[in-house]
């Protein structure tokens, strides 16, 4: 690290134990619960898909659902000359809890990354958006592709995030015998999409899936269907077959034109969604719990690696509010037409 770089380095740590009351950041240190909200939000803000869903504290590490979705009905008329008026609970909470589990999010950062940054104004923002973006990036991956909380965990093994905590995919394949989750066409173990599969196109897929939405669910205006990047490219592939040789249709369809509605719903991308998934939810229905006051940090200058290394601990969970509010297939099972008459 250069002697200009160990100024600002050593200016950041100074004004960040400021910032948490503490004498030296070099040892592992809580935050207040303003300043633990604090670096939350900012954490939630480097994602615009962490700002659509429940992002919330919660003082218990296992315990019941804090939301849920409106269902059944709350309307009626009683008879008070000999019946008293009873009321109905409308969030519909299931019996089904959350458990926070120990996440490690430690990363570093080389002493020539920071030597390139020391020439900017904000080399304090540079470092903390960075330790932010990638914990914000994990917590989403865990989200979508976690299977298990594995009491050690296996980057190489599980590279996108699978054994570090229970997702929201999971929890449907846990749940009610998958009944809210499509797992196989006529073949099984397999999800055809295309022409001779289980579904022609993508309209098609969402339409069936919608169907495992529980009722009093399904007319729900704030649905929305998640799908992930190759099955709007097999879609769009067709549409350019279909369309591709009339010039105004050709401009439509490569003008993304086809950002339209599934089966009926508005769809949507998201960064690290299973690249052949379909979750279909409302935003409010997906949480992440992290348990007030159990967020650790530590920063530690390591010279024997010629790096900075930022350690964060926090426990959290993975919860869907109301399981029978959403659907979704079995990414791992999905084979897409190869080109040569068969599926992949």
């Amino acid at each position: 690290m250069r002697n200009d770089t160990r100024q600002k380095y050593s200016a950041m740590i100074e004004r960040m134990a400021k910032t948490y009351g503490i004498q030296n950041v070099e040892k592992s240190f809580a935050a207040t619960p303003s300043i633990e909200q604090r670096l939350m939000d900012k954490i939630v803000e480097s994602s615009a898909f962490l700002q659509r869903i429940n992002v919330i504290g919660v003082d218990e590490l296992k315990g019941e659902k804090i939301l849920g979705s409106v269902n059944g009905m709350v309307g009626k008329r009683t008879n008070t000359t000999s019946n008293d008026r009873q009321t109905v609970d409308p969030l519909g909470l299931d019996a089904f809890g959350y458990e926070c589990v120990k996440t490690e999010y430690d990363v570093h950062i080389l002493y020539q990354t920071l030597d390139a940054w020391a020439k900017f104004s904000d080399f304090n923002d540079r470092f903390m958006k960075y330790v932010r973006k990638a914990i914000a990036h994990a917590r989403i991956k865990h989200g979508f592709y976690g299977a298990q909380a594995a009491a050690e965990t296996n980057s190489n093994a599980n590279p996108n995030g699978e054994d570090v905590n229970v997702g929201w995919f999971q929890h449907l394949r846990n749940y009610n015998a998958s009944a809210q989750m499509l797992k196989e066409g006529e073949t099984a173990g397999k999800i055809r999409i295309g022409a001779g599969g289980d579904y022609v196109n993508l309209d098609a897929l969402v339409h069936d899936v919608l169907q495992l939405v529980a009722d009093p669910f399904r007319d729900g205006d704030d649905l929305v269907a998640v799908i992930g990047r190759d099955l709007l490219a097999q879609d769009k592939s067709q549409l350019y077959i279909s369309q591709g040789q009339k010039p105004s249709e050709k401009e439509r369809v490569e003008n993304s034109a086809v950002t339209r509605t599934y089966g009926g719903l508005p769809s949507h991308s998201l960064p690290f969604f299973p690249a052949r998934g379909l979750l279909i939810t409302s935003w409010d229905n997906l949480s992440l719990y992290y348990q007030n006051g159990a967020v650790r940090q530590k920063i530690e200058d390591n010279s024997k690696r010629d790096r900075v290394e930022h350690y964060n601990t926090m426990n959290e969970a993975y919860v869907v509010e109301t399981l029978d509010k959403a659907a979704a297939i079995e990414f791992k099972n999905v084979e897409l037409p190869d080109g040569q008459g068969g599926w992949a």
